[in-house]
Formats: structure tokens, sequence, C-alpha cells
């Protein structure tokens, strides 16, 4: 039975990505175990920044390798070569480590900029498809990111190639992390708006409310109605005259009480009626996302928490929503 469109259109795509993924694990048998350490000690002892290169889709490969040194602690920028030949070579200095990227190996901007890098004694780490290009010939390291053909069909349009020139730079940026021992912390450090970076570094005190009302213990149901209207977080903290929580009233604790209290009874209902007794409460330094899960992971979900110091004192309210909202 002859393939459907639909399943053409399946099989082309599969045997594209297969194609590049093939490459790449070509690529990683054939590099040059010496090559490959020289240029991870090189990136690991940089005292500078990383500065890469490259043309056309050599030089967008190499502004995605920059932005993930970035993202994991490497000081990186991208310097298009003609711009390097215009003034921005300012830039660079001794402390630097060059990576370029050419899949031919003789990109003229890139030849141009190689003996200005040499002259301010930088050493350059080349990311080539040709090993016996002039390129290689000048850099002080040249890794093999050559591929046997590119998934366009015409074998025109850099497709496999620049793959295996991010992979293969991705490589070395990863490396380079492992390394240096970088921790979930320090990476989320640099992705503060990301959902990684926000359950790593997001604490209570960022998300928390901490001009909430409080009331004793002593305040009439009408008093809690106020304070709870008042404050507009669905709750408010019970406390002593020292200001240590007692107690938490929520608005479904307070409906609940009067339900069940008689009317003759209702003038003399206080907060120390209605209250939830030590209830679970969290500290200000505590991660958010270690609160999300201390109010959803149990039997019965907690919309709210009261928040205190190590010596209990009220310092605040900390809501369900104001974490979900915080895009944890």
């Amino acid at each position: 039975m002859p393939l459907t469109q639909t399943e053409l259109h399946w099989s082309h795509v599969q045997s594209l990505l297969q194609l590049e993924a093939d490459a790449i694990a070509k690529t990683a048998q054939r590099l040059n175990p010496q090559a490959v350490n020289l240029a991870v000690t090189l990136l690991l002892n940089c005292r500078g920044k990383v500065v890469l290169s490259g043309v056309g889709k050599s030089g967008i490969v190499a502004q995605k390798i920059a932005a993930t040194l970035n993202s994991i602690g490497t000081v990186a920028v991208f310097l298009h070569p003609c711009d390097a030949l215009h003034g921005d070579l300012g830039i660079v200095n001794a402390a630097d480590v060059g990576i370029v990227l050419s899949n031919s190996g003789e990109t003229d901007e890139l030849l141009q900029m190689m003996p200005h890098l040499k002259h301010r004694n930088v050493p350059v780490i080349a990311i080539l498809g040709n090993l016996s290009s002039t390129l290689a010939q000048q850099a002080t390291i040249a890794l093999d990111a050559s591929v046997n053909r590119e998934a366009c069909p015409h074998n025109l349009a850099p497709t496999t190639s620049t793959t295996v020139a991010l992979a293969l730079g991705d490589a070395l940026a990863i490396s380079v992390m492992q390394l240096k021992g970088t921790t979930p912390e320090e990476f989320a450090f640099n992705h503060p708006a990301g959902r990684l970076g926000k359950r790593l570094t997001l604490t209570v005190r960022d998300l928390m409310h901490p001009d909430s009302p409080t009331l004793t213990s002593q305040a009439s149901w009408l008093e809690v109605i106020e304070g709870i209207s008042r404050g507009g977080l669905g709750a408010v903290n019970i406390v002593d005259q020292q200001g240590k929580l007692l107690g938490l009233i929520t608005d479904g604790d307070l409906r609940r009480c009067i339900q069940r209290t008689k009317p003759v009874d209702l003038e003399t209902l206080t907060a120390a009626h209605i209250m939830t007794q030590d209830p679970v409460s969290i500290q200000p330094e505590v991660l958010a996302y270690d609160a999300l899960k201390l109010m959803e992971n149990r039997p019965s979900q907690i919309s709210v928490l009261p928040v205190v110091d190590e010596a209990q004192h009220c310092m605040g309210l900390l809501r369900l929503h104001d974490l979900f909202r915080s895009g944890l």
C-alpha cells in the first residue's frame, strides 16, 4: 500500500533529523582528544571574556554559543569580524579567548581579523568544517566540525553543518560549566525570569504581604470582619501582646464559626473562639517554591500562610494566589 501524504512528510522529516543526529554522532567519534582538552582548558582558565565570531549562519550559531556561555556564568560576547575591523577590536585584550566559526575555513572577514587577534596575543579556538583550511592553520586550536553533506537536497543551505557546530559549541560550554562546578543556584542567578530561576531565587519575603493587619485574641467577630476586609487577603493573623503568632482566621473560618454560633452568643464571640491555633507558618527566608509545596502537598490545601521570624513574631501573610501569580 503506498504511503499517504502525511506519512511521506513524516518520513522525510524523520530522515532529515536522523541525518543531522548521525552527523553529530560522527563528530563525537572523530574529535581529537588533545585538541578538545586544550580548548576546554583555554576556556576554563580564561581570565577575561570569550569573544565569538562568524559570518552568516555561522555568526548566528556563534551568537547562540555566546548566549549559552553567558547563561552559565562565563562572560562572552559576539563580535562581527566586519565591525571588529572598523573599531570594535577595542573590546578584545590578551586576557580573552576567541572562538571563530566557519564551515569552509576560508571566510575572508575572519581571515582579515585573525592577524589582529594574534597581535593582541588572544588564543583562538576554531570550529571548522575543513581542517586543511587557512583558518585551521592560523588558529591556536582547530576542532573538526565537518559533515558529509547538508540536509538541504542541493547540499547548499547550511543545515547539518550549523547543527554540528552548535552542538560542539554547546558541548564546550557545558564541559566548562561542569568543571567549574556551577550549581543550579548559580545558574538560576542568571535566569531570574525563568521558572527555574524563580524557584531557586524567589523567597517568601519577596511575595509576602508585610502590611497585613493583625488582631489580638480578644478582638470581636465584627473586628475580625473589619480586619479581613481591610487587609484584602482573605485572612488575618492573631497575635499576643508581644506580636507573637497565636492563630489564624480565614474568611472561611469566620463564616463557619458564625453559622454554628447561636445569635444570642454572637455578642461574646471573639477571635480566640474563631481562630485556628498554632497554624502552619513559614519564615521569610524560605524559598517561595518550598512554600508552594508546603501549601499544596497535603490532604487539605492551604490558601494562606502566616509568616513569622525565628521567635514566632508575626511578619505578614503569604497567599497561594501570590505564588501562582509569580509563575512558579
